[in-house]
């Protein structure tokens, strides 16, 4: 089991989608304004992670060769679009405001990487637990961006005043410019505790 264990917990910290391997940068930098908005893509790209991993792993000795990617493309489409319209009944105003950016899960190089570079090479339990620690390494990726965001740019944190009253809102951190500063800095972050632990 530990070896499981090993495969969940290498998307949280050793390969950690956003700040390890630069992967899902688009909507990292694009939809984490506010907390709430990047843990909500990130579970909505969790469950297409899982659910594509899943059926790519159980389908890897079925599928050719020559059309694995277009393959590959279908399932995760599939499960977007699951996603998509599942959202759209039942959180709307959500799916208003990641708008186009739940369609464009398709083209997430993390999900499409890890089918291709995991999912098609092993087992079906595996799988699901490497899709389940890459997503949610993912989600807290987008979770702590979102949080240094939201807090900088309107003082608040879930919609709670955490910064006093006379805390002068940075507007620019919930701007597109504000992402990558956030992401500069936490990738700093990420690698300065590297440096000390090894």
């Amino acid at each position: 089991m530990s070896g499981y264990g090993h495969e969940f917990n290498k998307g949280i910290w050793l390969e950690n989608p956003v700040f390890k391997m630069a992967l899902g940068l688009c909507p990292a930098l694009a939809v984490t304004n506010s907390v709430i908005n990047g843990v909500a893509m990130g579970l909505a790209s969790t469950f297409v992670l899982v659910c594509s991993n899943t059926v790519v792993a159980t389908l890897r000795n079925v599928i050719p060769s020559k059309v694995r990617i277009p393959s590959f493309i279908i399932v995760i489409a599939s499960f977007v679009t699951i996603v998509d319209l599942t959202m759209n009944a039942y959180a709307h105003q959500m799916h208003k405001t990641l708008g186009l950016f739940i369609p464009l899960i398709v083209v997430n190089c993390l999900i499409l990487g890890r089918s291709e570079a995991f999912a098609s090479r092993h087992p079906i339990l595996r799988s699901i637990v490497d899709g389940l620690g890459m997503g949610v390494g993912f989600t807290l990726a987008l979770a702590v961006i979102g949080a240094a965001r939201e807090i900088l740019g309107n003082g608040t944190l879930l919609g709670y005043h955490v910064m006093g009253s006379d805390y002068t809102d940075m507007l620019v951190m919930i701007l597109p410019p504000g992402a990558f500063l956030a992401m500069g800095v936490l990738l700093g972050i990420f690698n300065a505790i590297d440096r000390v632990r090894s």
